[in-house]
């Protein structure tokens, strides 16, 4: 089911499960006729509406796979992508519709120099842009079933469980993104935890504002297919009133989001007179969330469990999460996600023991279902096992997340290993600190945390990048900085001290919402006294 942005009066357009096989079968009716076999690669490049949902499983059920790109990225991006994946087609879109603006998306195709293309039109009225020589309408592509006799019917091509169904790519800030494929095992990786964790069932109704660009995309899909459940998609940006109120009219049971939707939400007041009753439980991954926003959250839906839920692209889902069986603590997972093991390493790079509260760098049990064992561009063994200790006669997987298990055997995550940094001998998580300066002063709305050395050398120096709420107020740096120092000394440690404040208008952020801290180390460091970022 789906609406439109700006029709938060129009009925909730549907589809059935019948009608939603129809026309994959017919897509994928079509790839045949244009000449696309199985084992072909073909990229997604469009928003995730119900013909990027339709378009996806038609290239599965063709035996081909799909080439993840999500729609915000540059040529450059897409060109590396498209290289590496050896992508043979690509369905994108004339235009990305966002309110009353238009952004070009078919031309950074044609810019990144993309295989031959099938292009959508994002408005009613037909494509928008001149296409070039090979490349075709989806309309003159549906017609490419013409002459086929049962073009709603098409038997699926057989594959074996570990051939490649999705590629996707990891969020590198320099050099290639690590391409990683999924198998035909991982949908049932992404619909067990759904299943186990996110208790959804037949009948549901599943929205989560997402891209088939980073791994929630198709993990919805599976999610909500597999287990019989409804989809919900909203076509337009989920920081309104348009967004809320169609979680209402759509009646969603299970809302997905990442945190930084419900930190604005709150600050909006968007989804003030909407009632979310259907509502059964939410789920957050992508970033490290807030106590006093989640609490909010609950409280728009007669506080109903959040499950947190962390995991990665070679995953196919979560390492750690939480669980409707169990009693749940804000901004904190449960239990290890089902068939997963979780190993917290010391200093050293040894396991610590299980059963005793410890915090350190994670690893897993190598023997998840569903997980990556191998990359199209780099060796899965050096990036994943290489250098790793071996647990009853097994390497340890690396995953690169610091976790925390606490002394009531909760999780906490504190970011990547890399997100650490050491402050006066000190280890401690940029997670950490960015919970204090994200409720240290009312105007900010966010903030980035990263240790970068000083001019000439030395310790790291704490620097924090924020954003404001209103961009133009006028606030001083100085004064921000003693109230970032008094609310880190008093609830972290009195020893860490914020050497430096910079003001951004946004945080650089990678397709799956993660900051990208090294662009902000690189870009700062070595520490000065920055007035406004450049980002």
């Amino acid at each position: 089911m789906w609406r439109n942005e700006g029709q938060d009066d129009s009925p909730i357009s549907c589809l059935t499960m019948a009608e939603l096989r129809e026309r994959v079968c017919r897509v994928a009716n079509a790839l045949e006729g244009a000449g696309f076999r199985k084992g072909d690669a073909i990229a997604i490049n469009m928003p995730m509406d119900v013909h990027a949902v339709i378009i996806y499983l038609a290239v599965i059920l063709a035996g081909c796979a799909v080439v993840s790109i999500a729609d915000s990225f540059a040529p450059s991006e897409i060109a590396s992508r498209l290289k590496i994946s050896k992508a043979e087609g690509i369905f994108t879109q004339d235009v990305i519709l966002r309110g009353q603006r238009t952004h070009p998306l078919y031309n950074r195709v044609v810019e990144a120099n993309g295989p031959r293309a099938i292009v959508l039109p994002a408005r009613d009225d037909g494509i928008q842009v001149v296409l070039r020589e090979g490349d075709m309408t989806w309309d003159k592509f549906l017609e490419l079933t013409s002459t086929v006799d049962r073009p709603d019917d098409f038997n699926a091509v057989a594959m074996n469980i570990d051939d490649t169904s999705n590629i996707l790519f990891s969020s590198g800030t320099t050099g290639d993104p690590k391409a990683i494929p999924w198998t035909h095992a991982t949908p049932i990786k992404a619909a067990a935890d759904a299943w186990a964790h996110h208790d959804i069932r037949h009948r549901d109704v599943v929205a989560w504002p997402t891209n088939l660009g980073w791994m929630m995309g198709p993990w919805l899909i599976y999610a909500a297919l597999l287990n019989r459940a409804s989809i919900a998609l909203y076509n337009g940006a989920p920081l309104g009133y348009g967004f809320a109120k169609f979680v209402q009219d759509a009646k969603v049971t299970m809302l997905g989001l990442v945190p930084s939707i419900a930190k604005a939400w709150r600050n909006t007041q968007v989804v003030h007179g909407c009632d979310w009753f259907h509502l059964r439980c939410f789920s957050s991954s992508g970033e490290a969330s807030n106590v006093d926003d989640y609490l909010w959250l609950m409280s728009q839906a007669k506080y109903k469990p959040i499950i947190e839920y962390c995991g990665g692209t070679e995953i196919g889902g979560g390492f750690v999460t939480g669980s409707m069986l169990q009693p749940q603590t804000l901004s904190a997972f449960s239990t290890p996600a089902m068939g997963c093991k979780i190993v917290i390493l010391d200093d050293r790079g040894q396991p610590l023991p299980s059963d005793l509260p410890a915090t350190g760098e994670c690893a897993l049990d190598p023997s998840i279902f569903g997980s990556s064992t191998r990359l199209l561009n780099a060796s899965h063994y050096n990036v994943y096992y290489k250098g790793m200790p071996q647990v009853q006669g097994k390497i340890l997987r690396r995953h690169g997340d610091e976790i925390e298990r606490t002394v009531g055997g909760y999780y906490r995550a504190h970011g990547r290993v890399d997100d650490t940094m050491n402050l006066g001998g000190i280890k401690v998580s940029s997670v950490e600190i960015e919970r204090v300066c994200n409720a240290a002063h009312e105007d900010v709305l966010e903030t980035a945390a990263v240790g970068v050395p000083p001019a000439g050398g030395g310790p790291e120096q704490l620097l924090i990048v924020l954003v404001l709420k209103d961009s133009r107020k006028a606030i001083s740096l100085e004064d921000l900085k003693k109230v970032f120092n008094a609310a880190i000394q008093a609830k972290l440690n009195p020893l860490f001290k914020v050497n430096a404040v910079g003001i951004a208008p946004s945080l650089p952020r990678t397709a799956s919402n993660k900051v990208m801290r090294r662009m902000l180390r690189s870009q700062y460091g070595p520490v000065t006294c920055p007035k406004k970022s450049s980002l």
